[in-house]
């Protein structure tokens, strides 16, 4: 299963992409796709370079499957909405581009990765090197969109195991402490 991550964000949105093989992962890529207001681009333009980017990622990847993380809502209502539109667009490009989209918060996702929910972004990007074997730090934002491919893969490795010994079928949504997956 190729899996493609994102974290979401207006200025900065990281995507990650893994290969999974039962518990084997190998990284295949990551980056940051960037847009800002000091370039002149209104929020409309900036959303376009954010679908168009992810759009680019999925072509050039061919992932099976996608995963985004589910946005906090934080002390400023007007950066909370600029995020949640960014987080639109993306979920936009990827159902547009034919992906299943399962979510994660950040504290699942720090959770799977570091083993403790609270933990710091220099953390997640250690704890994602040692668990792809990559040579140095990804960025903050491609650490992030890496370790949702990560908390991804141990979820459908999971599921799968509980659907070969069960007569019932694991429900998908909601199955991973409020994670959603359509």
């Amino acid at each position: 299963m190729r899996i493609l991550g994102i974290d979401p964000g207006l200025q900065a949105t990281g995507f990650g992409v893994i290969d999974t093989d039962g518990p084997r992962m190998a990284y295949v890529a990551s980056g940051t796709i960037r847009t800002s207001p000091a370039d002149g681009a209104l929020l409309p333009q900036r959303l376009g370079v954010i679908f168009e980017g992810i759009s680019e990622v999925v072509q050039r990847y061919q992932p099976t499957v996608a995963v985004c993380e589910i946005v906090f809502v934080n002390v400023n209502p007007q950066a909370t909405l600029m995020l949640g539109q960014a987080r639109g667009c993306c979920l936009t490009a990827l159902v547009a581009n034919g992906l299943t989209v399962a979510e994660y918060t950040a504290l699942q996702l720090k959770k799977a990765v570091t083993g403790h929910g609270k933990a710091h972004k220099d953390q997640v990007q250690e704890m994602v090197r040692r668990l792809l074997d990559l040579p140095g730090l990804p960025g903050k934002d491609a650490a992030d969109a890496l370790g949702l491919c990560i908390t991804h893969a141990q979820v459908a490795r999971t599921s799968a195991a509980i659907n070969q010994v069960s007569k019932l079928q694991a429900r998908t949504h909601a199955a991973y402490k409020a994670g959603r997956s359509y």
